[in-house]
């Protein structure tokens, strides 16, 4: 078992104090966003081997990739660790985004090679060549947008608004008009995609509609039976004044997980993260194309090309409880499941499901991790790499321990 040293990324929108908290450390005193646990080239954590070696994640893989990954998981995703796991603390919204299929994001990641756009450009939409289905765990009361709800749903909102406006004697934005009409269409998916194009290509116009929505709204305007939609507009507005993204939220499913909730999230789907903390897992992947509510790049006409416009219920995992007890978190992606393993002071041990490669952390308590080749103490707010070669690997509560331990482990949901 090699332990980690991970890569914290201070996004402006992430938490100054939740994943310090979480992990038990002093805060670093910025926006602490995201905890990579990683062997992505962008930013591979550095495993520590038992006789004290270091190097990143990534190439000590690549030194011995049957031993790291098993025959297995090498035939089924190649050399690389097929996922990536982030303890995730969103303070403010998260970008509108969509992540691309396999298939396009190998052909926009060789497009982008081809035009020798650099792999740090600012402007670049591919930074790897694979797809990022995902999934993402509350750990505490998390708030999100995920896919598009049915045409009917959300014209209902913008006809409220309408009506709003008529109350308030004041001027309804044409371009929310013509998106009522939008949504009217017979053909949902064109209906959808029809909504979402005018209201993230509608510039000044659009813009100037969220503001006038906002302004009417906090006059005192009725926002029941809308309350939660219309709620997070005006959040929205406050962020990100005048964003395409304000408005477009009026299209998605809301989403409000409890801690031990989890939502995954299919290639083509749009969604945006609002607040909370949870743990991420992901194919090993960092391609994003953003829509909106981003400081970053935007790029509307690969977005158009990734989304999937259809209507679907907001894509919940319930997690199954298998013969030995594991708790796990399998959503329809081979790359990755998710196990949490609670140890109660002298409890039971809990056998960790591990399928090749497996990444584990502890976030509360201390717990050993006892393998073939050797136990380690796992203290909270350590991370670990465990080989497929050192497997199975079981947990055990740590005699004497008094505080109930809990891990989350990720391995491959499935291999060939």
């Amino acid at each position: 078992m090699y332990t980690l040293t991970n890569v914290l990324r201070p996004y402006a929108w992430g938490s100054p104090t939740a994943i310090a908290t979480l992990l038990g450390r002093t805060p670093s005193g910025g926006p602490e966003a995201e905890l990579w646990l990683s062997a992505h080239r962008d930013s591979p954590s550095l495993a520590t081997s038992p006789d004290g070696g270091i190097g990143p994640l990534d190439a000590l893989i690549s030194a011995d990739p049957d031993g790291m990954l098993g025959s297995p998981c090498r035939s089924t995703f190649g050399d690389q660790l097929p996922f990536l796991a982030k303890i995730l603390a969103a303070a403010e919204p998260l970008s509108l985004q969509v992540h691309p299929t396999l298939r396009q994001a190998q052909e926009g990641f060789a497009r982008e090679e081809t035009a020798g756009v650099p792999r740090d450009a600012a402007d670049r939409n591919y930074k790897d060549d694979n797809h990022k289905t995902e999934l993402i765990l509350a750990l505490t009361d998390f708030e999100a947008l995920c896919g598009f709800r049915s045409a009917v749903a959300s014209r209902a909102v913008f006809e409220h608004l309408a009506a709003v406006f008529d109350l308030a004697a004041a001027t309804f934005p044409p371009v929310l008009l013509n998106v009522i009409s939008d949504l009217s269409g017979t053909d949902e998916p064109a209906a959808l995609r029809a909504a979402f194009h005018r209201l993230i290509t509608g510039g000044s116009d659009v813009s100037a509609a969220a503001a006038a929505v906002v302004t009417v709204l906090r006059s005192g305007a009725p926002m029941t039976p809308h309350q939660r939609e219309l709620s997070t507009v005006v959040s929205l507005n406050g962020t990100y004044p005048g964003d395409p993204g304000v408005l477009l939220s009026l299209l998605l499913n809301p989403v409000s997980l409890k801690p031990g909730e989890a939502i995954y999230v299919p290639a083509g789907t749009v969604h945006v993260y609002l607040c909370g903390l949870g743990v991420e897992v992901m194919a090993c992947s960092d391609n994003v194309l953003r829509g909106g509510l981003t400081r970053k790049h935007v790029d509307v006409p690969e977005v158009m090309k990734t989304v999937e416009f259809r209507a679907i219920p907001v894509p919940m995992s319930q997690a199954d409880i298998t013969e030995l007890g594991q708790e796990i978190w399998a959503p329809p992606f081979g790359e990755f499941q998710l196990q949490r393993a609670v140890l109660e002071p002298g409890g039971s041990p809990v056998p960790l499901a591990q399928n090749g490669p497996m990444l584990v952390i502890a976030v509360e308590g201390s717990a050993l991790m006892d393998s073939p080749r050797g136990d380690m103490l796992l203290e909270r707010g350590a991370s670990v790499f465990v080989p497929a070669r050192e497997n199975p690997v079981v947990a055990h509560p740590v005699s004497g321990a008094r505080l109930t331990a809990v891990l989350y482990a990720v391995t491959v949901a499935g291999c060939s």
